[in-house]
């Protein structure tokens, strides 16, 4: 072995031992040991603690039952506090009765007020409409009535098949900025794709551009080093991490920003499946192809990406953020592109009660009458998502979904084959991409409405994550992609039942073991 490869091997043993990942590991280990050993201690004092802890199960199991969250949710928590309920009382209360999140909820909801005003549905948007469709406009309301976000015509849709496409618009636009560029994205790591970007975005900072980049926490885990923020804003560019990873055991922790959000000047911006990092544009390999999507929309829609952004960034800030600053931007080019279809820009949190990203996937299947093709690269479904499915497909929608051939996470992979029988045995069409691993999030349908964003079918994105799509309507960029999904479909095997039989015994044991868990995947 080569000294060099000697070097690096006791490189990476080092990081290994004394990095921020192991630490927090063996912290969260440590908080773990802490309350086995409290439920331990209480052992020894079995008669007392036994009828206080059945009658504190039965207080805390009455009030899962009746919150409002999902009942799948609700049967992770009420069978360990059933089996073990002194210890299963005391996980609960430990990760639900904690600060930091309602802490946060309650500025998020703030933040959210505070951008209302710019908000707002123009009347003249929804009345046409609801000429065009009621079931849309339906839609267009519950958006803006619970989700914040309007409805918008005079804008520009450009659909990219992969996230290489992608990639060189967004180099094309970035060096058209002139004012500001805000960029949000769950991952961002060293490499061809980010470094090319950061060039720009230097460039930018010196022509005297404002830039603001986040990031999600997780990636100071492994991706980025920890202060790599500082290393940015000694660029001139201001940048933070959203919620950093804490040796700390908190569902605090549990709601990530996977959002990828940018935005140019108030007049462009991009959202999707791609992240900065090179396997999302192929230039590194890591589980085959890797397929994504996104989209670029340029006019007035690009307002409600804008502030998006804002509320996000400002959860952490404590100085006032100066809104008309950049809505200036994007009045001041009001009805500059003038191009047919809707256009509805959404954000989904988890922090609201509101099930905004699944609602929306609800509402395409429920009023789909031809077909409604999906790509996704996870499958874990809620009972409503099973049965919406199911029924579209039983009353003869061609419901299809394009799921990854070469998965990234074996483990969510096998758990999204349980759900394969009962969809297909309905009439639901499966497909695995052979070259390799899909992530993109589309949603189309009868060639009128679609949905392209972060937003995965898993329980993760649709209850979880912080998460952002577009929605579309009767703009002519639909059919793209379809004929993306198409062209995709071509590269694809059918899964059969036949095939869910071939499963290995061990793949199908984990899988349905997995199911107990599946919220929290």
């Amino acid at each position: 072995m080569s000294n060099g490869k000697i070097e690096k091997g006791k490189k990476g043993l080092f990081q290994l031992i004394y990095g921020r990942t192991l630490i927090v590991i063996l912290m969260i280990l440590m908080q773990v040991g802490l309350l086995i050993a409290f439920y331990q201690f209480l052992q020894g004092y079995v008669i007392y603690v036994y009828g206080a802890s059945i009658a504190l199960a039965a207080v805390v199991l009455l009030h899962i039952i009746n919150d409002e969250t999902n009942p799948t949710y609700k049967m992770v928590w009420i069978i360990p506090i059933l089996v073990v309920p002194l210890f299963g009382v005391l996980l609960y209360l430990y990760t639900h009765l904690q600060i930091e999140i309602r802490l946060l909820t309650k500025r998020h909801a703030g933040l959210i007020k505070e951008t209302r005003i710019f908000l707002e549905q123009e009347k003249e948007v929804l009345e046409d409409l609801e000429k065009e469709d009621t079931h849309v406009a339906s839609t267009a309301k519950y958006l803006c009535e619970y989700g914040g976000y309007p409805a918008y015509i005079n804008s520009r849709v450009k659909y990219f098949p992969l996230g290489e496409d992608k990639f060189e618009e967004m180099k094309i636009q970035l060096k058209k900025a002139k004012h500001f560029i805000f960029m949000e994205y769950f991952i961002i790591q060293e490499g061809y794709m980010w470094n090319s970007v950061l060039e720009i975005l230097e460039e930018k900072v010196k022509e005297g551009v404002e830039v603001r980049v986040m990031y999600d926490g997780m990636c100071c885990m492994v991706l980025l080093p920890y202060h790599y923020p500082d290393e940015l804003k000694k660029k001139g560019i201001k940048c933070k991490m959203f919620s950093p990873i804490v040796p700390a055991l908190s569902t605090y922790q549990n709601n990530r920003d996977h959002r990828k959000i940018l935005v140019i000047d108030g007049f462009t911006a991009f959202t999707g499946g791609v992240n900065l990092a090179d396997e999302y544009i192929n230039k590194k390999e890591r589980f085959g192809h890797w397929k994504d999507t996104a989209v670029m929309i340029q006019g007035d829609a690009v307002k409600s990406f804008t502030l998006m952004f804002l509320q996000m960034w400002n959860i952490t800030e404590k100085q006032p953020e100066n809104y008309m600053q950049y809505v200036h931007w994007c009045e001041k080019r009001k009805g500059e592109v003038l191009e047919d279809g809707y256009v509805i820009p959404y954000a989904d949190s988890p922090l609201d009660k509101e099930n905004v990203g699944e609602q929306v996937y609800f509402d395409i299947i429920h009023q789909a009458c031809s077909y409604v093709h999906i790509m996704t690269p996870y499958l874990i479904l809620d009972n409503e998502m099973m049965v919406a499915l199911t029924h579209a497909a039983k009353r003869g929608v061609d419901t299809v979904i394009i799921m990854p051939h070469i998965p990234d996470k074996v483990y969510a992979f096998w758990l999204a084959k349980t759900y394969y029988k009962e969809l297909l045995e309905a009439g639901v069409k499966i497909y695995e991409y052979t070259p390799g691993f899909v992530h993109a999030k589309v949603f189309v349908s009868d060639d009128e409405k679609a949905v392209v964003g972060s937003i995965n079918l898993d329980f993760r994105s649709l209850y979880l994550h912080f998460e952002c799509a577009s929605y579309f309507y009767k703009n002519s960029e639909i059919f793209q992609m379809e004929r993306d999904f198409q062209n995709t479909l071509k590269k694809c095997q059918e899964i059969t039942l036949e095939d869910c039989k071939k499963q290995p015994a061990l793949q199908r044991i984990c899988g349905s073991v997995l199911r107990l868990i599946a919220p929290l995947m």
